[in-house]
């Protein structure tokens, strides 16, 4: 274990990292209050991420802010590795009376990131409307 894993004594440090989201209305121009969010993690495989199963971590909904209470994952459960965040973006909006075609051109939209560092903090924002979305990492 290198130095900068552990701390003096020889225990290895704790991860500080953590995994945040948040979802914007666009259309609304404020939060996106119950949104259905699925959290995965990507099994790996020999050849890393790239072809392993997806496994469900978790499952949140949105507070009135458009957030989630606490992290997604943070301390021993928040490493590095490739994950998916699945937003439903059609159930959001159908929920608020907006009037989709059937189907919807926005479904259920899921988001591939990948975690390389696991004291960092990574933030996940959805800015969505029934017709487009965008993403980043946020701060």
């Amino acid at each position: 274990m290198s130095q900068a894993n552990s701390q003096p004594g020889g225990k290895p440090e704790a991860h500080s990292g953590r995994l945040t989201t948040h979802v914007l209305d666009t259309v609304l121009g404020g939060p996106a209050v119950g949104m259905h969010i699925e959290l995965y993690v990507r099994e790996a495989t020999s050849d890393g991420c790239a072809n392993g199963r997806w496994l469900s971590l978790r499952s949140v909904t949105t507070n009135d802010d458009g957030r989630i209470d606490g992290p997604l994952l943070s301390g021993d459960d928040f490493k590095p590795g490739c994950y998916r965040l699945v937003f439903d973006v059609e159930g959001y909006f159908r929920a608020r009376g907006t009037q989709l075609p059937t189907p919807a051109f926005l479904g259920k939209v899921p988001l591939d990131f990948g975690i390389a560092d696991a004291h960092s903090h990574y933030h996940v924002p959805l800015l969505v409307s029934p017709w487009s979305y965008s993403t980043y990492r946020g701060s």
